[in-house]
C-alpha cells in the first residue's frame, strides 16, 4: 500500500498529540541577550528564552568566530539525563560521564556549524523542581513532561530559524543518551530538521519490556499510551526520507541488540520506499552506553555529508 503524504501528516499528528495537553502561546519566541563571551575557537552567547509562557528557559548558542559564512548551519545539541540535573546545557561546553570526547562546541564550531543547547525541564538552571516532583504534578494535571521538554525544543527552532546569520534549510539534531530520544522525536515531528544523528538511545519499546529494562530508562521516558500508536520504528519512519545516523553500544542494555535489528529491518524498508535507501544508517559499536572516539567520527563525517 502507498504511503502519501496526507497519511504522514496524519501520523504525525498523531504523534504530536500523545504529548498531552500543551501551553497555548501566540506570540513568537523571544530571546534576551545575557552575555556574549569571546573563547577559543567560537563566540558564545548566553541567552534567556520565553518559549513556553511559564518559565524562562537558559540555552546557549555558540558561533564559529568569523561571520562571513553566515548562513551558518544550525546544530540543536539535546543535552543527556544521566541524572546529572545539574549539567544540563553545560554539557555542551563541558562534555558528560558517557563520552571521553571532547565536548561538542569545540568541533561542531570548527566545522562551521552554529550549536545551540537549551536547559530542558528540572535541568541546569532550571532546578526549581525535581524531574520526579514535576512528573507527579503534571500527571495529577493531565500532561505529559517529555511533551513539555519536546515542546520546549520544537518552539526554540522556531527561534533559531528567524535569526538571519543561521540557515533555516540546514539544520541538524543530535544527543547522546536522553539527547538521543529528543533528537529522534523532534526530527520525527518537525520536517525542518534536516540531519537526525542519535547516539545510544533508539530503544524499540517492546523488546525493552522483553529483557525487563524499563527501570534503566528514568519517568520522563513514559508517555501515556504510546504503544497503543506507535512502535519506535514508526516514529522514526516519519523522518524519511530525511538522512538519519544512528548509532549504538552492542551491550548497551538500554537498548537491547535484537530490538536495533528489528528497527533497521523496518526502516531500511521505509527509506527504500522513500527512495532514498542510503539516507538511513545504523551503526552498532562494541561497547556499551557510551560515545567512542568511533562514533564521533561517525558523527562529523555524518554531519559533513548530508548537512
Amino acid at each position: 500500500m502507498t504511503v502519501t503524504v496526507a497519511d504522514v501528516a496524519a501520523r504525525r499528528a498523531e504523534l504530536h498529540a500523545l504529548l498531552g495537553p500543551l501551553p497555548e502561546v501566540s506570540a513568537h519566541p523571544t530571546a534576551r541577550l545575557v552575555a556574549r563571551e569571546e573563547h577559543a575557537g567560537y563566540v558564545l552567547e548566553k541567552l534567556v528564552l520565553d518559549l513556553n509562557g511559564i518559565e524562562d528557559v537558559p540555552a546557549y548558542l555558540a558561533l564559529p568566530p568569523d561571520s562571513a559564512a553566515a548562513p551558518l548551519p544550525i546544530v540543536v545539541y539535546n543535552h543527556a539525563h544521566g541524572r546529572n540535573f545539574a549539567l544540563g546545557k553545560e554539557e555542551l561546553l563541558r562534555g558528560n560521564s558517557v563520552s571521553p570526547e571532547p565536548p561538542y562546541v569545540e568541533q561542531l564550531t570548527a566545522a562551521g556549524y552554529a550549536v545551540f543547547c537549551a536547559d530542558m525541564w528540572s535541568f541546569g538552571e532550571r532546578r526549581g523542581k525535581s524531574e520526579s516532583a514535576l512528573f507527579k504534578e503534571l500527571l495529577w494535571k493531565g500532561q505529559v513532561l517529555w511533551g513539555l521538554r519536546v515542546f520546549d525544543t520544537l518552539r526554540a527552532i522556531d527561534y533559531l530559524v528567524e535569526r538571519p546569520e543561521l540557515d533555516a534549510g540546514r539544520i541538524a539534531t543530535t544527543g547522546i543518551s536522553m539527547g538521543s530520544t529528543m533528537a529522534w522525536w523532534v526530527a520525527a515531528l518537525d520536517t525542518r530538521i534536516r540531519v537526525c544523528i542519535d547516539l545510544c538511545c533508539l530503544t524499540d519499546f517492546d523488546e525493552l519490556i522483553a529483557t525487563d529494562g524499563l527501570d534503566g530508562h528514568d519517568l520522563y521516558y513514559y508517555v501515556p499510551g504510546l504503544l497503543r500508536r506507535f512502535s519506535t520504528a514508526e516514529i522514526n519512519a516519519l523522518i524519511a526520507p530525511r538522512a538519519h545516523l544512528s548509532l549504538a553500544g552492542r551491550y548497551d542494555s538500554l537498548t537491547p541488540e535484537a530490538g536495533l535489528a528489528r528497527i533497521d529491518d523496518a526502516l531500511r524498508r521505509v527509506y527504500a520506499e522513500a527512495g532514498a535507501p542510503d539516507a538511513w544508517k545504523l551503526v552498532v559499536h562494541g561497547t556499551g552506553h557510551m560515545e567512542t572516539a568511533a562514533m564521533r567520527a561517525d558523527v562529523m563525517a555524518f554531519l559533513e555529508e548530508h548537512l
